[in-house]
């Protein structure tokens, strides 16, 4: 775990040391100044003058300004190093969350991604930024402080050392309750979040069936099931003080009381009062750095978890990765399914021996009932997915020899859920081509009938897109998708269900143009109205993850029971109309 998070601080290195050797620095001078002061106290009491007071004095305060020096910018540079070890590790994971494949990111919630790049980056950075500099300060502080208190008071500085192991087992134990909340806690995080993002993204659905209270009433269990969980470790947490409390109180009673006992009966032969001085300061020192290291302990024990998690994230092993001297050129937009079955994870079978050949610049219709695993026909040929059995061809090559990019590059598809990114409808439809003209983008979306509308906005092209494309309408996004794929001028087009939300004019209108603008591109339509698929080369019928007949409408209407029925079922107004 450790070396792969060390893989993110790179060019914060020298920065991480440099405060690791600031620190050393200010520990060393706050270790000296109580030395100093007890050796002041010494010459007072044996009646020094006042020059040798000054001079004393004059030490001090260079001293302390030099730790003050060293504080500030062993801060200034703990800030730098820490704020971009957090910087670099959000960007390796968000990096290895882009090369994930869809069954990739089906192992992780998206919530739960969320908050791992925000929540747990955030306790890792706080941990890394305690690391470089307290868990540096605090031992050291406590090393030398024992060393001065030894060389101070002799036997009375063994007292530090009884107090060491109660803090220590208390610490341990601590650790050992709270570890499984903060594990189990974290776990919830994720639900709570996926409870917003759901909430948020479905309020349409909420307001309109009036379950307002309902969301309410069920974010609310949520956030209370968490602060009970964070209550409970943290009550565990809290120990920690009077602990710490003890020791300290302990130490400085007893320092006080046979410390003064000594300097009494010894009149200052053994201890003086300046040596007592020092060793008040001392423990002091040494249980302040006990109290940090123990803050350390809590909060890496808060953020272990949050670690795993992070790594977890970036180990994933990618399960669709290029082949080494990957095919670049994909020749054309013929498609062959050879012997294909396919399935999710340890489910059965969602396609099974599929055997399907597709010619370069055909336009093929595939129409089904729901559940028919229409999409995920799809997503085989753009290898969204790796097939479980079988070989997929495109080019007249296995899908699996190209490179994932070159192949995808190819492969235009308009999923079923139209997703428009937050910027203007330029920089939407540039996804398509990143440097596409005016002129092209225009007259895309005059093929995909969205130009009429994007000119009746006030800002037309330049219009600002909402995050998910929330105000334009349902049937406006998917015109503006089309538009975007047409852009690419891809081998192969797919359009998933993409143009449910159109009108049939509308709907005949974008098929149209698709025809006369991109003749050589092997066109796939699926759909669930026979009108949008009546004019293709092929139409696919689909039942229960199987290829139930092959043909063109006219054959279909003849052969295929299940094509008849459903065309049947759309027409039967118009047939009784007339």
């Amino acid at each position: 775990m450790l070396k792969t998070l060390y893989k993110s601080i790179r060019e914060f290195k020298k920065t991480s040391i440099l405060t690791i050797v600031i620190v050393s620095m200010e520990v060393v001078l706050e270790c000296i100044i109580p030395f100093i002061v007890a050796g002041l106290i010494t010459k007072i009491e044996s009646g020094c003058d006042l020059d040798t007071i000054i001079n004393y004095g004059g030490i001090l305060v260079v001293m302390a300004l030099l730790s003050l020096i060293c504080g500030a910018t062993a801060g200034k540079f703990c800030a730098t190093a820490s704020c971009g070890f957090a910087r670099n590790l959000r960007k390796d994971m968000f990096d290895k969350i882009q090369t994930y494949s869809f069954e990739n990111i089906d192992k992780f919630q998206s919530s739960s991604l969320v908050t791992r790049l925000t929540t747990d980056v955030t306790n890792v950075q706080h941990s890394y930024m305690m690391l470089i500099r307290t868990a540096i300060r605090s031992p050291f502080m406590l090393i030398f402080s024992f060393v001065m208190g030894f060389l101070m008071g002799g036997r009375i500085a063994v007292i530090y050392l009884a107090v060491i192991p109660i803090l220590f087992t208390g610490l341990i134990l601590i650790a050992r309750r709270a570890m499984p909340l903060f594990r189990k806690v974290f776990k919830k995080y994720d639900n709570l979040n996926n409870s917003i993002q759901e909430n948020v993204k479905g309020m349409r659905v909420v307001k309109a069936f009036v379950r307002e209270d309902y969301e309410i009433e069920k974010f609310g269990k949520a956030a209370t099931d968490v602060c009970n969980d964070f209550t409970k470790a943290e009550r565990i947490l809290a120990w920690n003080s009077p602990i710490m409390n003890f020791c300290l109180n302990s130490i400085m009673i007893f320092i006080l009381s046979f410390g003064s006992y000594t300097v009494i009966s010894s009149s200052g032969l053994k201890i003086n009062i300046g040596q007592m001085s020092a060793l008040l300061t001392y423990g002091f020192q040494i249980l302040m750095s006990l109290m940090m290291i123990s803050m350390i302990y809590v909060m890496i024990t808060m953020s272990i978890e949050s670690a795993e998690r992070i790594v977890e994230v970036l180990k994933e092993e990618v399960i669709l990765e290029s082949k080494e001297n990957a095919e670049m050129v994909v020749a054309d937009g013929s498609i062959k399914f050879e012997n294909v079955s396919f399935k999710y994870g340890t489910s059965k079978m969602i396609l099974e021996n599929i055997n399907l050949e597709i010619a370069s610049g055909e336009t093929i219709g595939i129409i089904g009932s729901t559940g028919s695993a229409k999409s995920t026909l799809i997503q085989l040929i753009s290898r969204l997915y790796d097939v479980t059995e079988g070989t997929v061809y495109v080019g007249g090559k296995d899908v699996r020899d190209y490179d994932l990019d070159a192949l995808r590059d190819q492969v235009s598809v308009v999923l079923q859920k139209n997703i428009l990114f937050s910027g203007t409808i330029k920089e939407n439809l540039r996804w398509g081509k990143n440097d596409a003209t005016d002129e092209e983008m225009i007259h895309v979306c005059k093929l995909a009938q969205a130009d009429s509308f994007i000119q009746s906005f006030p800002n037309g092209y330049d219009t600002y897109i909402e995050q998910g494309g929330t105000n334009v309408s349902g049937g406006q996004r998917q015109r503006l998708c089309i538009a975007r794929a047409l852009l690419k001028s891809p081998k192969i087009i797919i359009f998933d269900d993409s143009t449910s939300a159109v009108d049939t004019k509308t709907d005949a209108l974008i098929r149209k143009g698709m025809r006369e603008y991109i003749p050589e591109t092997t066109k796939i339509i699926i759909a669930q109205r026979t009108a949008s698929v009546a004019d293709a080369d092929k139409i696919i019928v689909m039942d229960k993850g199987h290829i139930a007949a092959i043909g063109n409408h006219k054959e279909l209407m003849q052969t295929c029971d299940i094509y008849k029925e459903v065309y049947e079922s759309q027409n039967k107004a118009g047939d009784d109309n007339e």
